[in-house]
Parts: structure tokens; C-alpha cells; sequence
């Protein structure tokens, strides 16, 4: 019998931690060579430190875009987020560019051929999940966490709150009665501020966004309420710590409450099957449960390098389902889920993914220019057909 009654905790970053400097620096480049040219190819990785960015990987792509553009690009993304103390300036950080061209062995794998699809850039597991506790069919301990930072972050770059610095971090504890979400059991917010601001003051400047994000009575009780638990945090970032693509890959999906499969999204092209296959998984995922056909859905992909039709699918409704996960996972099968049919079905051969580099790639509202197309429910109505 799955557990019904517990305590389930998921935390969040802001897009001034150092992790996510580096995720949205390598995502940047990846837009850049998309905007040039659709089909390029990147596999781009990000280090920060103080006073330090080193930029490495492998492309494919127009010889436009070069180093000093890609530290134009990375200088703006540093300003963007909101850098300026002495020890991580947007304008005097030190940027090195190490990019290479791809492994012609990578590309023979992927590259299409008269007897071949494209195949996946890679061998790898991805996961997809969606349950009913929020709006966005994202668990809502992550939903809520991102939502915190988020208001910060609208406020601080506002110039509401001139006051708090860009890193961040939250974690939110929530009580699950009957499988349900009843109550916020701990929050836990740590903010960058001015030297001059104090402890009560950040205090109550979190408590108020907090308060905003959370259902009427959820608020936890002052005991259970941290805010800044070592009393200061003025130096934050890449300063403080240095920072990596790709080592928040919980924070970028549901907060642990689905298994990850190990591999990151940013800095990577969609033929890369560790983004664009989980992407994929997501948005079948949260169209089962957008049906009614469950309350959650698991679902899992398998990839082989150079392969391009998933090795397995696998679908768990976590008993909740209305229909047998099996004849969900031969409906599945029925579906082309080919690196490149995936990115033709969801429009990923375009520049839309610096913004994902924050808050979660998903629980997020499809855009008009593509972004989050894999938020969208069109698979609603044939699902219903099939399996009402």
C-alpha cells in the first residue's frame, strides 16, 4: 500500500545560485547557436568562481558565432541576473571560451543517413511525471518552493526590494494527509542582502512573499519559519561558491518526488535525448493526468546512442489510474518518439532555453513563441477517446 499520511520536503534556487549562473549561461549559448542556425549542435558545460567564468564543451554550428560573441553573451546573462559586488561583476569578470568542435564519432551516431533516422545523441533513462496537487500537475512541495523564489526575484528586480542580492535558496516541508496536501510544516528561505539590512528586517520581507505564495492558513507556525538560519548572507554566488552546469537536476524537475534519470538539461541541443526525451516524458506524462485517466503518472524512457526509437517505455499510475498503465504504455509506443520527431512535435529546434534555466523546466505555462511546449495538453482529446 503506498504511504498516505507524511511529510514531503522539496527545495528550490534562485537564478542567482551558482549552479544556476552556470545553467543559464550554458543554456545562452545554446539559443545563440539555435538562433543561427536550428540544427546546431551543442553540448555546452559552465564553471563560475570568484571572479571567473570558464565556458567548455563541443559544437556544431555557424562559424558566426565565436568566443568574443559567446562572452558577449555570457557578460549580459551575468548583468541580467543581477551581479555587480566586487567579487562577481558582470563587467569585469574574467571569461575563458573552451569550445570545441563535436566528436565526428558523436555525429556519425546521430547524424541521419539514407538508411537511418536521426539517432539519440546519447544512452540514457529519462523520466516524465504529473500528479493533480497543483494547477500546473506539478507536486506541490517544488511548486511552492519555486513560487517563493520566484516573488523575490520579480521584486528584486522591480526595485521593490533594492535591499536583497540575486542567490537564493528555498525549501518547503509539507504535511500530506490521505495522499492529500494539508499544511506547510517548515519553510525555509535563504536570501542575499546588503550589508546594512539585518536579520529581523529580512525576516520580514520573506515572510510577506511567503505568506503571498502560500494557501490561506498554510503558514507554518514562527518556530518552523527560517529565514536566513546562519544570520548573514551578504556574500553569495559565484563569490561565496563556485557553481556548475547541471548540479541542480532535482530542483530543475519535481523535487524528488519522481526519479531523475541522471542526465541535465542545460547546455544541451535537443538531439540530446537527456533534455529533449525528458521533455517528451513530461508532456505525456501531464496530459494522462490532464485526461482524468490518473491522479499521478510516471513514465519512463530508454534511449540507446545512435538508436533513434526508445528501447522501453515504461508507465506507472501509482495506483491511481482509471485504465491499465500497460495499454497506456502500447498507446505510447504507437506515438514516433524519435529525437527528431520529438523535436519537430514540440518545436525544441528553437532558441527558447535560457529561460528554463530557473525555477523549473516544468509546472511552467506554454508561451507563444514555443517556450514550454511541453506544458501543453493537446494530447487531451485522442487520450480520452482512447481509454474514456
Amino acid at each position: 500500500m503506498p504511504l498516505s499520511d507524511y511529510v514531503f520536503t522539496s527545495e528550490s534556487v534562485s537564478e542567482g545560485h551558482p549552479d544556476k549562473v552556470c545553467d543559464r549561461i550554458s543554456d545562452e549559448v545554446v539559443d545563440a547557436y539555435l538562433r543561427a542556425y536550428p540544427y546546431s549542435r551543442v553540448a555546452c558545460e559552465t564553471l563560475v568562481t570568484t571572479n571567473r567564468v570558464v565556458i567548455a564543451g563541443e559544437v556544431r554550428g555557424p562559424e558566426i558565432i565565436t568566443a568574443d560573441h559567446i562572452r558577449c553573451i555570457a557578460r549580459e546573462a551575468i548583468r541580467h541576473i543581477g551581479y555587480t559586488q566586487p567579487g562577481f561583476d558582470w563587467r569585469t569578470v574574467q571569461i575563458d571560451v573552451l569550445l570545441h568542435e563535436q566528436s565526428a564519432d558523436i555525429a556519425l551516431g546521430v547524424d541521419a543517413r539514407e538508411d537511418k533516422d536521426e539517432g539519440a545523441g546519447d544512452q540514457g533513462i529519462m523520466f516524465g511525471y504529473a500528479c493533480d496537487e497543483t494547477p500546473a500537475l506539478m507536486p506541490a512541495p517544488i511548486w511552492y518552493a519555486h513560487r517563493i523564489l520566484q516573488s523575490l526575484s520579480r521584486a528584486r528586480h522591480s526595485g521593490e526590494l533594492p535591499q536583497l542580492g540575486p542567490d537564493a535558496k528555498s525549501q518547503v516541508s509539507l504535511r500530506y494527509v490521505d495522499g492529500r496536501p494539508v499544511e506547510a510544516t517548515c519553510v525555509v528561505v535563504s536570501t542575499q542582502h546588503r550589508a546594512d539590512v539585518c536579520q529581523a528586517q529580512v525576516r520580514e520581507i520573506v515572510r510577506e512573499h511567503v505568506r503571498r505564495v502560500l494557501p490561506e492558513g498554510w503558514m507554518p507556525s514562527e518556530n518552523d519559519f527560517y529565514v536566513n538560519p546562519t544570520g548573514r548572507f551578504v556574500i553569495g554566488g559565484p563569490e561565496g561558491d563556485a557553481g556548475l552546469t547541471g548540479r541542480k537536476i532535482i530542483v530543475d524537475t519535481y523535487g524528488g518526488a519522481a526519479p531523475h534519470g541522471g542526465g541535465a538539461f542545460s547546455g544541451k541541443d535537443p538531439t540530446k535525448v537527456d533534455r529533449s526525451a525528458a521533455y517528451a516524458a513530461r508532456y505525456l506524462a501531464k496530459n494522462v493526468v490532464a485526461a482524468g485517466l490518473a491522479r499521478k503518472c510516471l513514465i519512463q524512457l530508454a534511449y540507446a546512442i545512435g538508436v533513434s526509437k526508445p528501447l522501453s517505455i515504461y508507465v506507472d499510475l501509482m495506483d491511481t489510474g482509471e485504465v491499465d498503465p500497460k495499454r497506456l504504455a502500447r498507446f505510447f509506443h504507437e506515438i514516433d518518439l524519435s529525437p527528431r520527431a520529438i523535436r519537430e512535435r514540440l518545436g525544441l529546434n528553437r532558441p527558447i532555453y535560457a529561460r528554463t534555466a530557473a525555477y523549473g523546466h516544468f509546472g511552467r505555462d506554454p508561451e507563444p513563441d514555443g517556450g514550454f511546449s511541453w506544458e501543453r495538453t493537446d494530447l487531451v482529446d485522442e487520450l480520452r477517446r482512447r481509454f474514456a
